[in-house]
């Protein structure tokens, strides 16, 4: 099977930083997997927050989460702080992809590179519906990398 390669963007929207707390290691001993999820989902809710939106609401509609992928490049550990760089990519019809580079704070370590692919969602009638007029007017698909 061949690895998944992701590519950066040249620019990034927003960072924010995560600490890595002691409940996200492993048995390894550093960050697991299902954890780094749980702080990229962490870091789009600040993300969506910073533009004045939330998850649940954008335009009458909600995300939901397609897919997603992560390669990791490090290790991180407990105490570490990770900064969180976010893009927004690929646009369609009904959602784009959220693309993110963690770093580690103090070395500028690369630790992961990830996308999620979003799209809207009416959770009422449980529904697929087109990206809302608000999230394209901050966010138009030809300012996108």
């Amino acid at each position: 099977m061949a690895r998944i390669k992701l590519e950066l963007p040249a620019h990034y929207l927003f960072t924010t930083e995560l600490r890595v707390r002691i409940t996200d290691v492993n048995y390894g001993g550093h960050l697991g997997n299902d954890a780094m999820l749980g702080l990229l989902h962490e870091a789009r809710v600040c993300f969506l927050e910073h533009y004045g939106l939330s998850e649940g609401s954008i335009g009458g509609f909600g995300l939901i989460m397609t897919d997603s992928a992560l390669v990791y490049k490090s290790e991180a550990f407990p105490g570490e702080t990770l900064v969180v760089a976010i893009a927004l990519a690929d646009f369609n019809k009904y959602g784009c992809d959220f693309v993110y580079q963690v770093t580690e704070k103090t070395s500028s370590r690369e630790v992961a590179r990830a996308k999620t692919g979003i799209v809207f969602f009416d959770y009422a009638k449980r529904a697929i519906q087109k990206i809302p007029q608000p999230f394209l007017d901050l966010f138009p698909p030809d300012a996108a990398v």
